[in-house]
């Protein structure tokens, strides 16, 4: 690029939440346990933002965004804005909004929460919005204002970031008992009216501009939202008393939203530039550009951790200047999707570190973008030096390629990812050997992570316990475990997962070519944060992983214990992965590593080996052009993983919290015998999907919602088995949890799977009762 000056922003459209320690989940699940008040979770709170915001500023940014911050989820925040709240909520939220608010993302006793479900193709997860034909919008800005009112007190240049109404509207899903067919889009004109209100406040207090987020518009959309959309921003772009209007699309190309965007009347767009995104330069020339628009050119991954190539990225901006009105200088989305500082890591091989940029460095990366592209490159040109050594370093470097690996992975055929048998014929040779009763119960892998486990795991790391110590302490775990499922009538056991802090990181820690993080820690959802793992290169597993507890767990009872694996989509999709190769043939090698694990597990006599895939779904591509070239190296990736068991092992996979409808033949080409999926928040959808689509195996839908503190009684369980049974009949169906139970007590634990197997039961004898109406005979094989 030349030399010639400019003027241009650094911006981020929002940042993670959760404070460099986590403060913000101890501030929460404190005020949960009634340790800390409103106003000091108030305080808290208020005291992270202001200290984002000032970093943000400090690092050199000249715009920061506000109203991104969420005690549990924005699109929760953005259901209160709209007063869109479900009736069985009100009487909460009119007696404590903070309760009524927390009550919706959790459930109460007697009240369940909303329906929960992945953000795009992230790992993020969002709480559902209710929607009906008779539903009412009010507008509550008090938060937006609220935190406006705050970024300005301190001095600062903030940007209110909203869902736009339009997601918001997409993301909705109709309210228990409206019509199946009902479209919450059709809401559109009823919800604009809000917005508006909510844009005039927000101008009212001293904002300049105010962002809409439509990430829902890199899908594929028929005319109609594209209509819709035309309608929505010609209505709010004509308001008289508004701020200035950001749409912005991110996670891939805007494709056919793209000219309806640039023809609304709003002053400003924002694009995604990264990845498979990289279209939307191409494209925006084609419409002949946004001449008279602010462009908000999101040229910095802000959902991986490598560092930029910045003089690619100069590039892209130099070629954007000439396409818009002003050009500034951003990250690809929000930053809430990595960790916050590589400087905190220590224990990262520091020939990797400099190839590395969580939060804090991509924000310094973007302030030096932005100087690049206003004062030229002579002002940045150490920078660039700089960079262009650390990425040929890493492109260069002995510790991202094992010719033994890849050699391995160029030899697969695909009869090594197809079992030898067909279904039917396994499942009666599991049948024999299993020996299990019509609705088998299990759970999910996980017991509760209890404070104690978590004090020997740090006194472990400081060296306060030997390993001698810790192993006992694990043992002990497990045999309290399996007395427990033996006592409460379960029928196939686990082992509880003690030893495992992450269902991702354990494995990546033991597998090379993984590097694990100290302190990167990521919202998954609410209070959950995990550590992502970094794929840096070509991986292995140099000695077995879990088949010492898996065999010790087998030893302590006569029941069959589930070997538990995380699967190689999984391992990718939970990590942050390696940018310099196609993600299937990152997949296959993966996939290979934990062949062996699962042949080790059957080789020691482990008869039920469950892989949980549960990222399948969030993974797919966000366009249907792009779908079928990543399920077919998905779904070899997890038959390559489990396709070398004899007939009489018995493959389960798991699957939790997602649209699993688009997926359905997917689901089948895995080829496991038994799938356990999340159920319980949706009614029961996924069994009926199922059904519907002739899938004949082993299905688990789950019936006790794990991250609800509600104990489900026995009539409820008993009810969703039924509605269980009228798609999936009883000898194929498994009764479980949605989901492990790390992240709950144990008193809930207890007492919500001794319901379970009570219903289990119950229908059992409904079964034996009425066999014309309940099939028996089975195993859950």
């Amino acid at each position: 690029m030349t030399d010639a000056p400019t003027t241009s922003l650094g911006t981020v459209y929002g940042y993670p939440r959760q404070g460099p320690d986590r403060e913000l989940k101890r501030a929460v699940e404190g005020y949960w346990a009634g340790r800390v008040s409103a106003e000091e979770l108030r305080t808290t709170a208020e005291g992270l933002r202001r200290d984002v915001w000032r970093q943000l500023t400090d690092a050199g940014l000249g715009e920061v965004p506000c109203g991104d911050f969420s005690l549990y989820d924005h699109v929760l925040d953005t259901t209160v804005m709209v007063g869109a709240i479900p009736e069985r909520h009100r009487s909460a939220v009119a007696a404590n909004r903070l309760d009524g608010y927390f009550a919706m993302a959790r459930g109460t006793r007697d009240v369940a929460p909303l329906e929960m479900t992945k953000w795009f193709d992230t790992n993020y997860h969002y709480l559902v919005p209710e929607l009906g034909p008779d539903t009412a919008f009010t507008a509550d800005p008090a938060k937006p204002l609220g935190e406006l009112r705050e970024a300005l007190a301190l001095g600062l240049n903030p940007r209110p970031v909203l869902v736009g109404p339009v997601t918001y509207l997409l993301l909705a899903k109709p309210v228990p008992g409206a019509d199946p067919g009902f479209e919450p889009l059709t809401l559109l004109d009823r919800l604009l009216p809000v917005y508006a209100d909510v844009l005039a406040a927000l101008r009212a207090a001293g904002a300049e501009w105010v962002q809409f987020d439509e990430p829902a518009l890199v899908q594929d959309r028929p005319r109609a939202v594209l209509d819709a959309v035309a309608a929505a921003y010609r209505r709010l772009g004509s308001l008289e008393h508004r701020p200035k209007i950001l749409v912005a699309g991110y996670f891939g190309p805007l494709g056919e939203a793209l000219p309806v965007l640039a023809q609304a009347p709003v002053e400003g767009l924002g694009l995604d530039f990264t990845g498979p995104a990289a279209a939307n330069l191409d494209d925006l020339a084609r419409v002949g550009g946004v001449l008279g628009k602010r462009l908000v050119a999101g040229v910095v991954d802000g959902r991986n951790v490598w560092i930029n190539d910045l003089e690619k990225s100069l590039s892209t901006l130099a070629t954007l200047l000439g396409l818009a009105g002003q050009v500034d200088v951003a990250a690809s989305c929000s930053l809430l999707h990595v960790p916050l500082d590589v400087a905190a890591e220590t224990g990262i091989d520091p020939e990797i570190t400099p190839w590395l940029a969580f939060a804090r460095q991509k924000t310094a990366e973007i302030v030096t973008l932005t100087r690049g592209l206003t004062r030229g490159t002579r002002a940045i040109a150490g920078h660039l030096a700089d960079n262009r050594a650390a990425l040929e370093a890493r492109a260069t470097s002995t510790l991202i390629r094992d010719p033994a690996v890849r050699a391995r992975a160029a030899a697969v055929t695909p009869q090594d990812a197809r079992r030898a048998q067909p279904y039917p014929e396994r499942a009666r040779t599991q049948r024999a050997r299993l020996d299990l009763p019509p609705v088998p119960t299990t759970t999910i892998g996980s017991f509760p992570q209890t404070a104690e486990l978590r004090a020997a795991r740090a006194d472990l790391l400081s060296g306060r316990i030997d390993q001698a110590a810790y192993d006992e302490r694990i043992a002990a775990e497990i045999r309290e475990v399996l007395i427990f499922q033996e006592k409460a009538g379960m029928d196939v056991l686990v082992h509880g997962e003690p030893e495992r802090s992450d269902m991702v990181q354990y494995f990546a820690e033991r597998l090379d070519g993984y590097v694990a993080t100290q302190h990167g820690w990521v919202q998954s959802y609410g209070t959950r944060y995990v550590r992502p793992p970094i794929l840096a290169g070509d991986v292995s597993r140099p000695e077995p992983m879990t088949l010492r507890w898996t065999r010790y767990a087998q030893s302590q009872t006569s029941r069959p214990v589930k070997g538990m694996l995380t699967g190689p989509v999984t391992m990718l999709a939970w990590s942050f992965v390696r940018d310099d190769q196609p993600l299937g043939d990152t997949a296959r090698q993966v996939a290979l590593a934990l062949r062996d694990e699962v042949a080790d597990l059957e080789a020691a006599g482990i008869a039920v080996i469950q892989v949980d895939e549960p990222a399948l779904r969030e993974t797919l591509p966000l366009r249907a052009a792009d779908r079928p070239a990543y399920l077919s190296w998905a779904t070899e990736a997890f038959r390559l993983t489990t396709a070398g068991v004899r007939p009489e092992t018995q493959v389960h996979t798991h699957m939790c919290y997602a649209e699993f409808g688009e997926i359905l033949t997917a689901i089948e080409d895995l080829d496991a015998d038994v799938i356990s999926l999340e159920a319980a928040r949706s009614h029961m959808q996924v069994a009926r999907e199922l059904a519907e689509a002739g899938y004949p195996r082993g299905v688990g839908p789950g019936v006790y919602d794990i991250h609800s503190p509600r104990v489900p009684g026995i009539e409820e369980l008993v009810s969703l088995l039924r509605t269980g049974l009228e798609a999936i009949p009883a000898d194929r169906l498994w009764a479980n949890p949605d989901c492990g139970l790390k992240t709950r007590g144990w008193a809930e634990v207890r007492a919500s799977l001794e319901n379970l197997v009570a219903a289990a039961r119950e229908i059992r004898a409904e079964a034996a009762d009425h066999p014309q109406g309940l099939p028996t005979g089975g195993t859950g094989a």
